[in-house]
């Protein structure tokens, strides 16, 4: 127990300091500048409470995850749909306020309000000007090119461009089945961000940035879901609940829809009559009128070529006012017998 010091003891320790015969204790600093060293050395993360975090990494990972299987799907589809060239990929995930992310986009641009049934509320999809305009131009026979100046949609843009949305709408349903059967469905489609407030300013939201190449042209595709809209499923955004849903049987279901989408893919067929073998002295002497002679006569069976493969043996032919061929067997079901006696024939022609 410590002493309490009686007044006299009191003022004889204040007497022996004020002589000097004492020295007062020195304040022991030593966790102080351990501490501040800590913070110098160490890296301080400032924290805004104008815009807590609502989201966790796990949960920022599983949302990237999702996204990248979205854009698988859509690069299969847009593909399919544009016949060119697509890529699509997850350039970034990140929670922002809606303010920063609505002084982020440009004006005017393509905003497309979906309504995330069965969750309450809705989200947006923004098309940037640059990739809005390649799909147009590549839906109306252009080669796929960006305009040079960002404008407003026509009428009939607006309709096209509502199509394609739609269209990739059915992939996100996909990407998000192992966590919720979810129903998006398509608002409606606004220019300006000024007429697409879906939450207010500052309540936080979760921003999937996905970058898109068609040919040539490069631009981004922005989602945004605010956290008042997956609040509710939240707890299901972990890796954990991810990954055992896929091995419940998601994954095929995955594969039924990539399969059914290859489907629609256009693939060149060509049939080739017949090659013939010139030296490059022959070639500059060809001239109009001028007959060459190939490889095959009108009776041998050649070859129809898918994607620049060799896959069936076909015959000549015209149906009313067109050449046809008609499709005699695949030549995967050829026996060696009759290879070597189409080989052989071939050489007699030569």
């Amino acid at each position: 127990m410590n002493e309490v010091l009686s007044q006299n003891e009191i003022d004889n320790l204040l007497s022996a300091i004020s002589t000097g015969d004492m020295e007062p204790a020195a304040t022991d600093t030593s966790s102080e500048d351990t501490f501040d060293k800590t913070l110098t050395k160490s890296s301080v993360k400032m924290y805004d409470f104008k815009r807590p975090d609502k989201f966790s990494k796990d949960q920022i990972r599983t949302l990237q995850m999702m996204h990248e299987t979205y854009a698988r799907l859509t690069t299969t589809s847009l593909s399919a749909q544009l016949r060119a060239v697509v890529n699509v990929h997850v350039a970034s995930v990140d929670q922002l306020t809606y303010e920063e992310f609505s002084r982020s986009i440009p004006n005017p641009t393509t905003l497309a309000i979906i309504n995330m049934d069965p969750l309450k509320g809705s989200a947006i999809m923004e098309i940037d000007p640059t990739i809005t305009f390649a799909i147009i131009d590549r839906l109306f026979g252009g080669e796929g090119e960006a305009l040079k100046q960002n404008r407003e949609l026509t009428d009939i843009e607006l309709s096209v461009i509502e199509g394609i949305i739609v269209r990739i709408l059915g992939n996100l349903r996909e990407s998000w089945s192992n966590v919720i059967d979810l129903r998006p469905r398509l608002g409606n489609i606004e220019t300006n961000i000024q007429f697409a407030q879906i939450v207010p300013p500052n309540d936080m939201v979760v921003l999937i940035t996905l970058e898109t190449k068609i040919g040539d042209v490069e631009g981004m595709m922005n989602f945004c879901i605010p956290y008042i809209t997956i609040e509710s499923i939240i707890s299901k955004l972990s890796a954990q609940f991810w990954y055992s849903s896929i091995r419940k049987g998601g994954s095929s279901e995955n594969l039924d829809l990539i399969r059914e989408q290859l489907k629609e893919i256009d693939i060149d067929l060509t049939a080739e009559i017949g090659t013939v073998t010139m030296t490059m002295s022959d070639i500059l002497q060809i001239k109009k009128n001028d007959v060459i002679n190939l490889n095959k006569n009108m009776n041998t069976e050649f070859t129809l070529k898918i994607a620049n493969r060799k896959k069936f043996l076909c015959r000549p032919g015209q149906v009313g006012s067109r050449v046809a061929v008609q499709v005699v067997r695949q030549i995967e079901e050829l026996s060696e017998k009759i290879l070597s006696e189409i080989i052989s024939e071939e050489n007699h022609h030569e």
